[in-house]
């Protein structure tokens, strides 16, 4: 029994064209070489599967039994040759990006713009989640690329840093007496503080920060969206822990102050997060050629 694929192929283009002479220029061979290949392909079978008429060959009952199968797996050959035509190009495919509300918010959105408008045909999927969610849809091929606060150390992930952000504390008018005054983390610990869920990477950096002091950090209300964050500090229910570039329209409109604190708050650091050894999509490529031209 034959595995040959160019022996069905050429059986394919004789049983549709009918003819040794159409079927040898269709694919650029011989018409000895079609020959050949189709008694290569009866002899495997042990089955005559053309016979001559006078227009040219016409396919017996077995190779019409056969052509039936053939010709299903030839079209879907043309098609899958088709669509990576199209991925190749980029007038098909999808980009699949994980990372958590905040960052495809203030950050990846005009990113996101800029590719879709280059490649309008590429879906776009985005999953919402925790730096530990987003690490386990990589790891389950449910993403492409994950966007992350890093470090992350894994042996199975490689973390590309885009960009450095600044958290820091931030309330509204309700604290304006804390506006020029300078605090250490004592003094703060003594007002409603408002943070982001414990498992987020933002939440354990500032509360390993306040434990290298000798602190325990416990706020009032822990909330799971950085919008409620910013617009519960607006409110005045306590003082939020934010990233500083998400809120500049309300620094400067001046709905939010920043605290001033006697000792510095580490940087948050963003990287681009794929898979280690597995290549990825050209999608994904292009979007990461974007992300590390602009910066």
């Amino acid at each position: 029994m034959t595995t040959n694929y160019e022996l069905y192929k050429v059986f394919y283009w004789a049983a549709k064209t009918g003819s040794l002479t159409q079927a040898a220029k269709a694919l650029y061979i011989t018409q000895p070489s079609v020959s050949h290949a189709i008694k290569q392909l009866e002899e495997s079978f042990g089955l005559t599967l053309f016979y001559r008429n006078s227009k040219g060959v016409a396919l017996t009952q077995e190779g019409v039994s056969l052509y039936s199968y053939i010709e299903q797996s030839q079209i879907l050959i043309s098609l899958a040759e088709e669509k990576m035509a199209a991925l190749k190009s980029l007038d098909n495919g999808e980009l699949r990006i994980g990372g958590s509300d905040s960052l495809f918010k203030h950050y990846m959105l005009s990113y996101l713009e800029e590719f879709h408008v280059l490649y309008p045909n590429i879906k776009l999927h985005l999953s919402h989640g925790t730096t530990p969610e987003v690490i386990t849809f990589l790891k389950e091929g449910k993403i492409d690329l994950g966007v992350v606060r890093m470090p992350i150390v894994d042996p199975q992930l490689e973390v590309r840093e885009s960009i450095q952000l600044k958290d820091c504390f931030v309330a509204g008018e309700r604290y304006a007496q804390l506006k020029d005054k300078v605090m250490t983390l004592e003094m703060l610990l003594e007002h409603q503080l408002i943070l982001f869920s414990r498992n987020s990477r933002v939440r354990m950096a500032i509360t390993e920060l306040f434990n290298s002091y000798g602190y325990t950090l416990k706020p009032e209300i822990e909330v799971g969206s950085v919008d409620l964050l910013i617009e519960f500090a607006r409110r005045g229910l306590g003082i939020s822990y934010v990233t500083r570039e998400f809120i500049s329209k309300e620094l400067e409109e001046g709905s939010l102050f920043e605290i001033q604190l006697d000792v510095a708050l580490p940087p948050s650091h963003v990287g681009i997060m794929t898979k280690r050894n597995m290549p990825i999509s050209l999608a994904a490529n292009r979007f990461m050629d974007l992300i590390f031209k602009a910066d």
